[in-house]
């Protein structure tokens, strides 16, 4: 006997990547070399002070307990520290701040702390999938805002308002924009912010590619004048600080919405490990130089990259941001369906679809920098093989 699942279970699917990297492995077990171009997992450590603190930290005799739902201080006033420095923004410890275990795992908090079965999410229609997922999970029903294409994927601010109702609760914004790489900016800062003060909704900004191949001072929406008051911003140390497999993120946002969501949070789990949490106030002092490195090496790879869309016959931007590169196939080519199979069991190589960031992807697809560039043009030569 099976016991019925949730209504929830039913309606999610698994992680395409969740799929696609089972299907990796089972490659790899068979001997195939494959090469992994398809997720953005950074392959660069850390820096030394980030892992000499865990070290250091890990063997402390009283690290091992229960530690603070809000994350320890000196974490949180790294994070100030570090909002102010790279951002201008100034952000109170005590109150604006709320450690997460990743930031993916704050969008599941902002959803079950603000929605109610039936209300409205205003979601990217192109966007991590997350935003989508967890808003169903939780009940609300999804509805999808335009991107403009010729206007460097910036929302259709008309169309959004126009599905605007007294049920809308959540938009969800994330810029420099992952998959597109579009860049954030203060004037489309500014648009949102506007937006959401004028129709009562809450902004959610999810910022973690921010210090990322990034052609200009990076930029947080909680700068814009009135941010606090309607908008919150998600953060992780996953990419820019090559802490993926980590998971420590963080809210920012004015106390009552840190309060809010504190009160699910602290009912979800007991704390994030104490050496991790020292470990990350560390990393978080990083020096400039310590960043510029980290992009120089991506920078490297963006040749190799450049090359294995040409070999497709894509076309794409070469102003993105972020560590990816999204791109559109040619018209000879079928499907990003049919491509990432046939690249993955015939050149044993994986790429994203586009269509897993929403159904307007359909004729796109995005390679990851996160690979070694020797890498990259190996799998440019599998693709020039033999014709």
């Amino acid at each position: 006997m099976i016991i019925p699942l949730a209504h929830r279970a039913n309606q999610a699917q698994e992680y395409y990547f969740s799929i696609k990297l089972a299907e990796v492995r089972t490659l790899q077990a068979a001997g195939h070399d494959v090469i992994n171009i398809g997720i953005g997992n950074p392959d660069m450590m850390p820096s030394d002070a980030t892992l000499k603190a865990l070290t250091q930290s890990a063997y402390q005799p009283g690290a091992h307990g229960y530690q603070s739902y809000k994350g320890i201080p000196a974490l949180r006033q790294a994070i100030a520290g570090f909002y102010q420095r790279t951002y201008g923004v100034t952000l109170d410890p005590e109150t604006e701040l709320l450690p997460l275990i990743g930031s993916k795992e704050g969008i599941t908090h902002l959803s079950l702390t603000f929605l109610n079965e039936g209300d409205e999410v205003l979601v990217p229609e192109l966007g991590y999938p997350a935003y989508r997922a967890v808003s169903q999970m939780v009940g609300a029903k999804v509805l999808e805002y335009s991107l403009q294409e010729d206007n460097n994927w910036q929302p259709d601010w008309a169309q959004m308002a126009e599905l605007v109702t007294e049920r809308t609760r959540i938009i969800w914004l994330n810029y420099p924009h992952m998959p597109t790489g579009a860049p954030a900016s203060k004037a489309l800062f500014e648009r949102a912010v506007r937006f959401a003060h004028d129709h009562r909704v809450l902004l959610c900004h999810d910022n973690p590619y921010s210090l990322i191949l990034n052609k200009k001072a990076p930029i947080s929406l909680l700068s814009v004048d009135g941010a606090k008051d309607v908008a919150v911003e998600l953060n992780s140390m996953s990419k820019s600080h090559n802490m993926a497999g980590w998971r420590i993120g963080w809210l920012a946002a004015a106390k009552p919405y840190i309060d809010s969501v504190l009160t699910i949070k602290s009912n979800v789990d007991s704390g994030m490990f104490l050496a991790l949490q020292t470990a990350a106030a560390a990393a978080l002092a990083n020096t400039d130089e310590w960043h510029a490195e980290r992009n120089a090496v991506y920078e490297g790879r963006l040749e190799a990259a450049y090359a294995f869309l040409d070999a497709l016959q894509c076309t794409y931007a070469r102003d993105q941001e972020g560590m990816f590169l999204w791109a559109k196939l040619p018209e000879h080519i079928q499907s990003a369906d049919a491509l990432v199979d046939d690249l993955l069991y015939n050149k044993h190589v994986f790429i994203a679809p586009g269509f897993i960031f929403g159904p307007k992807g359909n004729r796109y697809i995005r390679v990851s920098l996160c690979m070694p560039k020797e890498h990259i043009w190996e799998a440019v030569s599998r693709l020039t093989a033999n014709g």
